[in-house]
């Protein structure tokens, strides 16, 4: 195997194998600061110096780690794929646009493609609006480069290389050939079309190289959120996936959100060119108003929320997981003859139908509680598209049964809360009133069944809310890891005991003792 041979200013790497080239890093890094300058406020028309943090844990490992690669008999870049993953406002367009002009002109590429990709047009051009700006504020980039806004295109005439915009909302992605690829906000992907579209275009190049910048998002079942998962993983050990690079910055979702010291840790750029005062104000906000926490932890402490504002604190909610089933029928087994009480939520053409048991007897000695998930077939596909095919994978599992055809088989419903009956001694249950009399006379005949109404109102669900929220907080219950309910957001379907002195028109079902 030759030496890496790479040289810069008269310095020549000698190493062979898998190493860190010091003359490829340190090209990266010259290229920033000495053709790239800044584009905004204060900073406008600066050379683009790279904070420590930017040029020693993201950009000098990105460029610097080689490996010989026999295909090609020559050294290239290790890394293929990396994710940067940080709170608002910690330049991450800034260095996507420097890395996709280094893309372009930096590595000497004939015939370079370089994609800007986002979720949209107008949110791919963000980076792309950055790096056209750069190249205009720069004498030696702007001689070389044309830019041409109205079809966001940055072309290099000298080698046939171009570095334009895409985005996941437009087809015809399948024939590109990149040689690097910028992805903004990857939190904003429906699915994984477009991220895939890419990388496996990248399969005819020396040393191509895909780079994804994101905040932490809000849907756990995400395409996103399985990449950050991924990325975390890949970050505790390398040798899982050697070829891609992480650099996955969150503050802890059990860390104190309003400590200051705990906010650099998803802000490195705090105290740099990010300033303290801005997240001081918002903290003051979120503290004071419930509804902004979420919000808050997302954008500034780059957690991954259920939602941006939500009701469900989830990380008290995974605090709550207790002992994991590795299926919902060995769950089943394990608390077969104990007494249960159960609540019913139907559903639109679109969403599922959900039955949850709450076992006041259950698992860890506390409450367990268990569901069934009902969609039409017809549904499935709507449903994956939203959870990046979570929904068929968790049918395949048994966490979800679906009921074939356009609308759901009530008749599969009833034979599945019947079977649930003669497992458990259910004592009563609880059913949402919307449409729900003919469902509720269809169960009773069939099981001899109890079943509530139970009002679909402030009223009529503070109470048991309330009851959820207190068990959730001192982890005094166990939902065993369900997927299905922690992407539902948590809680039981449809169960809620009667608000205190408003006594229904039939006898409620007695209220599950803590």
């Amino acid at each position: 195997m030759p030496e890496c041979g790479f040289t810069l200013d008269g310095r020549t790497c000698r190493k062979r194998g898998d190493h860190f080239c010091r003359p490829r890093a340190a090209h990266a890094v010259a290229f920033c600061s000495e053709l790239c300058v800044h584009t905004k406020d204060k900073w406008a028309r600066r050379p683009f110096e790279l904070a420590p943090w930017q040029r020693k844990d993201i950009i000098e490992l990105l460029f610097g780690e080689v490996t010989w690669d026999p295909d090609w008999e020559s050294y290239g870049r290790r890394y293929q794929i990396g994710w940067i993953e940080l709170a608002r406002k910690n330049g991450s367009s800034e260095l996507l646009a420097f890395i996709a002009l280094y893309l372009l002109v930096g590595d000497g590429v004939e015939g370079a493609e370089i994609y800007g990709c986002a979720m949209d047009r107008g949110q791919a051009a963000k980076v792309f609006d950055v790096a056209a700006r750069m190249v205009k504020l720069s004498p030696v980039l702007s001689s070389r480069l044309v830019v041409k806004d109205h079809i966001k295109r940055i072309i290099d005439e000298r080698t046939g290389s171009y570095y334009e915009v895409v985005a996941a909302d437009a087809a015809g992605n399948l024939g590109h050939n990149p040689h690097g690829v910028v992805f903004d906000e990857v939190l904003t992907q429906r699915d994984a079309r477009l991220w895939d579209a890419m990388r496996t275009g990248m399969g005819t190049r020396a040393q191509p190289m895909m780079i994804a910048a994101t905040t932490a998002g809000d849907d756990p079942a995400s395409f996103a959120r399985s990449e950050h998962d991924e990325c975390v993983r890949i970050q505790d050990d390398p040798d899982r996936a050697r070829h891609r690079f992480a650099y996955v910055r969150n503050v802890p979702e059990d860390a104190d959100p309003w400590d200051e010291k705990n906010w650099p840790l998803a802000n490195p750029a705090l105290g740099d060119f990010l300033s303290i005062r801005s997240l001081r104000q918002e903290a003051a906000e979120a503290k004071n108003d419930l509804s902004k926490e979420n919000a808050f932890r997302q954008y500034r402490l780059n957690q991954w929320v259920q939602q941006a504002h939500r009701w469900m604190p989830m990380h008290l909610y995974r605090q709550c997981a207790g002992t994991v089933a590795p299926a919902p029928d060995r769950l089943r087994a394990e608390l077969a003859g104990r007494r249960a009480y159960g609540g019913l939520d139907l559903a639109g053409k679109l969403d599922m139908t959900a039955w949850s048991l709450l076992g006041p007897d259950g698992l860890d000695g506390k409450p367990s509680m268990l569901w069934r998930f009902w969609p039409p077939e017809s549904a499935v596909t709507f449903l994956d598209s939203r959870t990046n095919g979570r929904v068929s994978q968790w049918a395949d599992g048994g966490w979800i049964t679906v009921t074939p055809g356009d609308v759901i088989d009530y008749d599969v419903i009833y034979a599945d809360i019947a079977a649930d009956c003669a497992t458990f001694k259910v004592m009563a249950a609880g059913y949402d009133e919307w449409s729900g009399e003919p469902v509720r006379q269809a169960i009773q005949k069939k099981t001899r069944l109890d079943l509530a109404p139970i009002p679909q109102t402030y009223r009529g669900l503070t109470f048991g809310m309330t009851e959820l929220m207190a068990l959730t907080k001192s982890r005094g219950w166990s939902h065993h890891a369900n997927p299905v309910s922690e992407w539902r957001g948590g809680g039981g379907a449809g169960w809620a005991p009667p608000p205190p002195r408003a006594p229904p028109k039939r006898p409620a079902h007695p209220t599950p003792p803590p």
